[in-house]
């Protein structure tokens, strides 16, 4: 390793700083949070809030919930270091967005009342589509809280010096507490807040730090991709065209596969992600739901265009190789950009934003598993439906914080992963095993239960599979087990794969077996989607 590398090892900022604008975020929240739960009274309190958001208040908290650590942290350090093949991790989760908007968002809104599942066990058997369906739910929430914690080991890496694994890990299990707290005490109200705060910041701060790039390069675009072209000439051994695509994808065929299995993953994975989708029972109408998802498209589209800028900003201003060679690897590609950009007390302000990126979508993650457990297979599965909204609600935050408890370990053993990458994992089991069963539900009268459990379970084991004996588990340097080899699925996404096999078995399942389901629920179902009648509050068009 260079000079330059060994030296950006070294902390950045002053820790001090840095811990303090973290916990004014934090001490502000709470205030927020401890507000918010003072009103929740029932279960439609702690897991939608009410129903009392509007829907750009709402699209604020989605875009809260989307902006994830891996948006800020995973996409800007993939653009410093690949170029073009990074952006395309941007251009795939805001093209995701028309998806949940034309296909899904107004339906599941109308049909549904706390979960995903309500909606997919609606005109089918109850128990074991719900069972399938929290399973699923539950799955998806680890995963993407294993690429949440693992952002928050590096980038505490990165601003406190912190190289060993066992303080690291300290600070994960801090920030599953925290998560955990918002959760127990804010419900859906409060982790709202938390996210509409959060996404301000963070789309504020995105945009200031894209001005001073710009403005670094007397806003001359071709100025700064020119330079960050240059940069990664000099520091990458036989240089790299990160203004070309091919970058981190090109080469082999078993690349370009891997490429377009990410890019299927990236744009089905949000129409299934089950934190996205159960924001969508926080608004009280259809037409609600719908300006939520219009206002959530323009603040995520106007971020994932400030990466772009951040992203080359990183590449020519501080290099990949001293990015690469930082304590938080490609995900400190962000924060110091800020320090060489604004010092100490930029780096504070951006460090801070990130923390808070990582804990409101953690929370968010965390009340949907909860929820799901509760209202799915407690309420609905184990007491058939009996049982008041106190027990609900008290068994939603036991589950909360198990799901915490089991977030920390995972996260301190995904620590030092490229998040951005984790959370594209997340997404191909989102595709594979929610998306095909939610668009059957809503589009098809066919689909029976042996359907839906064919492609839930078919989605769900397939991508798991496909994930632990791909590159991403074990084979390669960059693999999670880098000392075993265990791959012999060649791709390191698996949604190419994995996605159409779900929708195979959902259509198999559906036509082979006898089962012609409810007439009569599956017209109730189809009326109720397109109109909202029946629905929890009335439709307002």
């Amino acid at each position: 390793m260079s000079l330059l590398a060994q030296e950006s090892t070294a902390m950045v900022g002053n820790p001090l700083i840095n811990i303090s604008i973290f916990a004014l975020f934090v001490a502000a929240t709470m205030a927020f949070v401890i507000r918010a739960g003072r009103t929740n009274k029932t279960a439609s309190d702690f897991y939608t809030g009410g129903r009392g958001f509007t829907g750009p208040q709402n699209g604020v908290a989605i875009a809260g919930d989307y902006l994830s650590a891996a948006s800020f942290l995973g996409i800007a350090g993939a653009i410093a270091v690949f170029g073009y093949d990074g952006f395309l991790y941007s251009v795939g989760f805001l093209v995701a967005w028309l998806v949940a908007l034309l296909l899904v968002a107004e339906l599941l809104r109308n049909t549904g009342k706390f979960t995903m599942a309500d909606v997919l066990s609606f005109r089918l058997r109850q128990k074991p589509v719900r069972t399938a369906a929290a399973a699923s739910t539950l799955t998806v929430s680890l995963f993407y809280l294993l690429a949440q914690m693992a952002g928050a080991g590096g980038l505490v890496a990165l601003l406190l010096d912190i190289n060993d694994r066992a303080t690291q890990s300290l600070i994960i299990a801090v920030v599953g507490a925290l998560m955990i707290v918002y959760v127990l005490v804010g419900g859906m109200k409060g982790t709202t807040w938390v996210q509409i705060i959060k996404a301000i910041l963070l789309i504020t701060g995105a945009g200031i730090m894209s001005a001073l790039v710009l403005w670094k390069f007397g806003f001359n675009i071709s100025g700064l991709l020119g330079s960050a072209q240059e940069t990664v000439n000099s520091s990458v051994e036989g240089g790299r065209d990160v203004l070309a695509p091919g970058a981190q994808f090109g080469g082999t065929e078993i690349s370009k596969l891997n490429m377009l299995s990410l890019a299927l993953a990236l744009v089905l994975g949000t129409a299934g992600l089950p934190h996205v989708l159960m924001r969508f029972y926080t608004v009280p109408t259809a037409k609600e739901a719908r300006r939520s998802v219009v206002w959530a498209i323009a603040l995520i589209g106007a971020f994932y265009l400030f990466t772009l800028i951040l992203g080359y900003g990183a590449a020519a201003i501080v290099g990949p190789e001293r990015i690469l060679g930082a304590a938080g690897g490609q995900n400190s590609a962000a924060p110091l950009l800020a320090y060489e950009l604004g010092g100490t007390i930029l780096l504070g302000i951006i460090a801070a934003v990130a923390f808070a990126t990582i804990l409101a979508v953690v929370a968010g993650l965390t009340i949907t598993a909860s929820a799901s457990f509760a209202h799915d297979i407690y309420a609905n599965v184990i007491k058939n439906g009996d049982v008041d909204e106190k027990q609900q609600v008290r068994v939603s935050r036991i589950t909360a914080v198990v799901i915490g408890a089991l977030a920390i370990v995972l996260g301190i053993l995904a620590n030092g992963q490229n998040i951005a990458f984790l959370v594209a994992l997340a997404f191909a089991v989102a595709a594979s095993a929610n998306l095909p069963t939610i668009l059957y539900s809503l589009f098809w009268k066919r689909l029976n239960t042996t359907g839906s459990l064919w492609s839930i379970y078919g989605g769900l084991v397939s991508v798991l599979v496909l994930i632990v004996f791909s590159p991403a588990v074990s084979g390669s340097p960059t693999s999670m087990i880098p000392s075993m080899d265990f791959a012999w699925f060649p791709l390191s996404n698996p949604g190419i794969v994995s996605i159409p096999l779900a929708f195979l078995l959902g259509y198999l399942g559906s036509v082979l077996s006898s089962d012609q389901g409810n007439l009569a629920k599956n017209a109730e179902m189809e009326v109720r989607s397109l109109t909202g009648v029946g629905a929890e509050k009335a439709i307002s068009h």
